[in-house]
């Protein structure tokens, strides 16, 4: 015990000197910190394929907690229509994407709505914010906006929704419209 209080207590001056020479001291994650897997499946996806697998590797490069890869069987499957985008939850990290082409034609960015709908199976609504930043803004940003990135608020949310063994918050769910 008193060992292990020595020791917290030389590597805690050892971050403090560290850091006030510049030096960033970054803790490691848990060994058992695994990060759970989220298949999805954009076999009828068509051409919107690259844009989902462009988001994928978006959301993988802000989240840690949860990785998104391209595989069968998949929770989370894609389809193309010829309506407005959409995503129906089942859960968290497990629903129904609709690639329609209503949002296309009217300008929207593939990638950034790809992005955005794989946002609702990470648990995340929409955010009406109108800023080109949020990306669960969605439509209320302008037609010109092509950031596929979430935002560092929104990376984090989805980090603490699959940070739970159990997850028991909110989830977003149902239909949702861009």
């Amino acid at each position: 015990m008193i060992r292990r209080q020595l020791f917290r207590t030389a590597a805690g001056l050892l971050a403090v000197a560290l850091s006030l020479v510049g030096v960033q001291v970054v803790a490691a994650a848990p060994a058992s910190a695994a990060a759970r897997i989220v298949y999805y499946d954009v076999s009828r996806a068509g051409e919107f394929a690259t844009n989902f697998d462009q988001a994928a590797a978006i959301w993988n490069s802000r989240v840690t907690n949860v990785q998104l890869q391209r595989g069968t069987p998949a929770s989370v499957k894609i389809y193309v229509d010829s309506g407005w985008p959409r995503a129906y939850v089942y859960g968290l990290g497990s629903g129904v994407i609709y690639m329609g082409w209503q949002a296309v034609n009217q300008g929207y960015n593939r990638t950034r709505i790809a992005s955005h709908e794989l946002g609702h199976i990470l648990g995340l609504p929409d955010n009406r914010t109108g800023l080109c930043s949020d990306l669960m803004s969605g439509s209320s940003a302008p037609v010109s906006c092509t950031n596929a990135y979430p935002s560092a608020t929104e990376a984090s949310r989805v980090n603490s929704l699959f940070g739970t063994s159990a997850f028991t918050g909110p989830v977003a769910t149902g239909l949702h419209v861009d």
